[in-house]
């Protein structure tokens, strides 16, 4: 079996599953916010039971917190009610609350071997730890919370083995991604779990690895994960994670459908185009001044972890943001937060002119901190660039790693780091 189909196997109590086979599988983890979590619980209510276990629901509102108007702030709300009547032990306010995906590793909620599902795509986030985590709908999320199981259908899988070692400081996970989705386009995955393998992966941080499994829904996978390594048990040392999980490996005649490779030693920079993170262009091929910009977003449950923002703050550093461009900068959580402000980096941010957010989505799904206006463009460390997605349908979102975000601030067009750091 592949890792995916070991993980799923184990949660249904058989031996084995095959790719294609329908399962009922138990939960460890289901998770909601304040955009899905609402029309989970309504759901909920009509099954007219109680929640199978008060400790293995998270309710995070992260989209549009801080409220932005009446209609989020009631959404809100009813993530609070539910919570106080149930006593969810991992619903977070605003004041300790972070982005979702982000949230829920740095909290020691993810673990590996656990089988996690979330009323939201980018939960598949979590593979990055070596767990099974995919998003799902609202009515899933809904019965989950109430019997603690979910149905699969096993996906069949890809096989990305990752090679050589980066030779570019300015290449993070971000593009590691970037490429592959470039290589297979946002179909390329369909329902499939897409497991990163080979010598490079031990090139990979936990958080490049976190931003590599978020975007595997823009390949159209199931899921994306990683076995368990040293880098990734420093990780779980480092959340101070207390509860006990398993390590699987994959079998050696595991059956994979497609397989890729990608070298690290020939990655550069990538910036998706509008309108789909497949339309990759190598920061080699995009000519200085040919791609004029009004905003740059440096966040999100993809890229605002602390080397996010660390790579972002080594270009800014004595710097001044194009006259042009709105730099907004979100940590991804309050610690990250915290973390990033001991450091001194606010300081570098706002020194440069930009603007540094409590931790939202926000302007990732248009929502707010960001919301682009007709004819703007924007390049963003986020995961998408849909039509409209940062706001008006004839805005443009051009997708990128945070260094490359970062020196386009400053140049006030799409950049390469390498230059203006020169």
């Amino acid at each position: 079996m592949t890792l995916s189909q070991k993980i799923l196997a184990a949660h249904t109590g058989k031996s084995s599953v095959k790719a294609g086979e329908l399962i009922i599988a138990d939960i460890d983890l289901v998770l909601g916010n304040d955009i899905t979590a609402p029309v989970a619980i309504e759901e909920f209510k009509k099954i007219g039971a109680g929640v199978f276990d008060n400790t293995k629901i998270a309710l995070i509102p992260d989209h549009f917190t801080p409220c932005k108007d009446i209609k989020s702030a009631e959404q809100v709300k009813i993530l609070r009610e539910f919570a106080r009547e149930y006593n969810i032990r991992h619903f977070y306010e605003i004041g300790i609350v972070g982005i979702e995906h982000a949230l829920i590793p740095e909290l020691g909620l993810a673990l590996p071997g656990e089988l996690i599902i979330g009323a939201d795509s980018h939960t598949c986030t979590f593979g990055a730890l070596s767990a099974f985590s995919t998003g799902v709908g609202s009515t899933d999320m809904a019965v989950a919370m109430a019997t603690g199981k979910a149905w699969f259908k096993v996906p069949e899988a890809m096989r990305i083995e990752i090679t050589g070692s980066f030779n570019n400081k300015f290449v993070s996970g971000k593009d590691v991604i970037l490429e592959i989705i470039g290589q297979i386009g946002v179909e390329g995955a369909r329902y499939m779990s897409m497991e990163f393998t080979g010598a490079g992966v031990a090139e990979l941080t936990a958080d490049d690895r976190f931003c590599i499994s978020n975007m595997a829904i823009e390949a159209g996978a199931k899921n994306g994960i990683f076995e368990v390594d040293d880098i990734t048990l420093e990780y779980i040392k480092s959340v101070s994670a207390e509860r006990d999980y398993t390590i699987y490996k994959v079998d050696s005649d595991a059956v994979y459908t497609k397989e890729l490779n990608v070298n690290l030693s020939k990655l550069e920079p990538v910036v998706a185009f509008p309108h789909l993170p497949e339309n990759k262009r190598y920061i080699s091929d995009i000519k200085p001044g040919a791609v004029r910009i009004d905003q740059v977003v440096i966040g999100s449950c993809t890229n605002g972890r602390l080397s996010d923002l660390r790579i972002a703050a080594e270009i800014l550093e004595n710097q001044k943001t194009d006259k042009n461009v709105r730099c907004i900068i979100i940590p991804a959580t309050q610690k990250i937060w915290r973390e990033a402000m001991s450091e001194g980096l606010f300081d570098i941010f706002i020194g440069a002119g930009c603007v540094v957010s409590t931790p939202t989505c926000g302007p990732c799904l248009g929502g707010h901190t960001g919301v682009l206006a007709g004819g703007e463009r924007a390049v963003a460390t986020t995961n998408r660039n849909f039509v409209g997605r940062m706001g008006h349908p004839e805005s443009e979102v051009y997708l990128s790693n945070p260094a490359v975000a970062a020196a386009s601030a400053v140049a006030g067009y799409i950049a390469n780091p390498a230059d203006i750091t020169k």
